[in-house]
């Protein structure tokens, strides 16, 4: 899985390519909506392998991380819940006008595509996926529900941390009561990071209880 999953995430990117350099935007935005369905039974697969953002944003962070370009400390009101929502507000707005008043699509993709490679260069990854990006504000209310979702065996975690360092949404936390780390299935982008890392094969992709 280490290389079919950015194999996925490549094809993913060419069809998004093609999809809006055809002028069908409402298409992807048909296949998005498709995957909140997928996500209430296996979780945010479309945040981990489908989506254009995140694809970019993987060698995104690996640029800012040789330029030292990111910070950690990141402004308080960008950490706010409601910045999402209100984007995404905003968002279906702008699309309404543009579409009613001057009969074009509103090229919104594009401009989160832009958007989460401008915010990845200076903040962590999961500033973008958690706090700003309205697709995943939407991922988050499905993909709480998942029934399959990367699970942590706790017999056999160590509380090591790889997983929790590797993790781009920040949906891994290792307790400091019990030392086990927890996955938080609405954050969980189900990729392969936390589970090529552990030392122990702790995770798992496998039925909730």
């Amino acid at each position: 899985m280490k290389y079919i999953a950015p194999l996925i995430r490549i094809v993913s990117l060419g069809i998004f390519a093609y999809v809006i350099a055809s002028g069908k935007m409402m298409l992807w935005l048909g296949i998005f909506a498709f995957s909140l369905v997928i996500g209430l039974m296996w979780g945010r697969l479309y945040c981990g392998y489908v989506c254009p953002m995140n694809t970019l944003m993987i060698p995104t962070q690996w640029l800012s991380r040789k330029l030292k370009s990111q910070t950690s400390k990141v402004p308080k009101w960008l950490l706010s819940e409601k910045i999402a929502w209100i984007l995404l507000s905003v968002s279906v707005g702008t699309m309404l006008i543009f579409k009613k008043v001057l009969s074009v699509n509103f090229p919104i993709l594009l401009f989160f595509l832009v958007l989460s490679i401008l915010v990845t260069l200076r903040y962590e990854p999961y500033v973008f996926h958690n706090k700003i990006c309205p697709f995943g504000a939407l991922q988050e209310l499905t993909g709480r529900f998942a029934r399959y979702s990367k699970k942590v065996d706790d017999n056999a975690c160590i509380g090591c941390r790889k997983c929790e360092k590797v993790c781009p949404s920040q949906a891994i936390i290792v307790s400091n009561i019990d030392k086990k780390a927890k996955i938080d299935p609405k954050l969980c982008h189900q990729c392969e990071n936390c589970q090529l890392v552990c030392p122990k094969d702790a995770i798992d992709f496998r039925i909730k209880k």
